[in-house]
């Protein structure tokens, strides 16, 4: 028997696999219902897809361009290709792109997705890098843009996709656009309320607790008490 809910959902083949899935699902969504793995660096749970990283990238018959997977939504009889040559070539130079600009030393799941479509890490050996000073102005965490890829997520998951506080923003153009803050005040003077959900998602460590980065300095549990208590005081006034 047919069922309204049938004619909700059309067939669509992701890498030779033929998968029902409903209308206004996109191609992000059904690959994973398939089980098939599609890298991205922009796009996670608790934030509003946007197409910027353009890692998830898919071939679609028929189409001209490559589709960014996780804002292109299933149409019925789609094919759609996630590693053709085609797709590893513009994934792998997007990566490489970053990784000679970027620090990824502590992004583990990026540098899976090169090792995976074998990119090299010395492609642009002459890339000038991102070289930012560490920014360390609040008890809370510290912010190190030399490891940001500009992902979006902190500021999402600050502005209407969780927190409304919209502490985070971009800031500067071109090459030397980063994320920061409104007339780049010290965060305890903007309207950030310091619940760490930007931490929590950013995928390079760019953003860390600042207990664990004043661990990794050297300082021991007591040291870095006094260090988080005297800020949080200095914060205040």
């Amino acid at each position: 028997m047919i069922t309204p809910e049938m004619h909700d959902e059309i067939s669509i083949t992701i890498d030779g696999i033929n998968i029902l899935v409903p209308l206004g699902t996109t191609i992000l969504q059904a690959a994973r219902s398939a089980g098939i793995e599609i890298p991205v660096i922009c796009n996670h749970l608790a934030t509003t897809a946007n197409g910027l990283c353009r890692t998830c990238v898919v071939e679609v018959d028929g189409w001209r361009v490559l589709a960014a997977s996780c804002v292109a939504e299933v149409a019925a009889g789609m094919v759609v290709h996630t590693r053709s040559e085609r797709v590893l070539r513009s994934r792998r130079t997007i990566l490489e792109m970053l990784g000679s600009a970027v620090d990824l030393s502590e992004a583990p799941e990026i540098l899976q997705m090169m090792e995976d479509c074998s990119a090299d890490h010395n492609r642009f050996p002459g890339v000038r890098s991102r070289n930012i000073p560490l920014i360390d102005d609040n008890p809370m965490y510290v912010r190190d843009y030399s490891k940001c890829v500009l992902c979006w997520r902190c500021v999402q998951v600050c502005a209407d996709d969780a927190q409304y506080t919209f502490a985070l923003s971009f800031d500067g153009r071109g090459y030397d656009t980063r994320i920061g803050t409104f007339f780049d005040r010290p965060m305890p003077a903007t309207t950030c309320v310091f619940c760490g959900q930007c931490v929590g998602v950013c995928p390079t460590n760019a953003l860390k607790p600042r207990r664990e980065h004043l661990l990794e300095q050297g300082l021991d549990p007591e040291q870095i008490l006094q260090a988080t208590n005297a800020n949080r005081k200095k914060g205040k006034h």
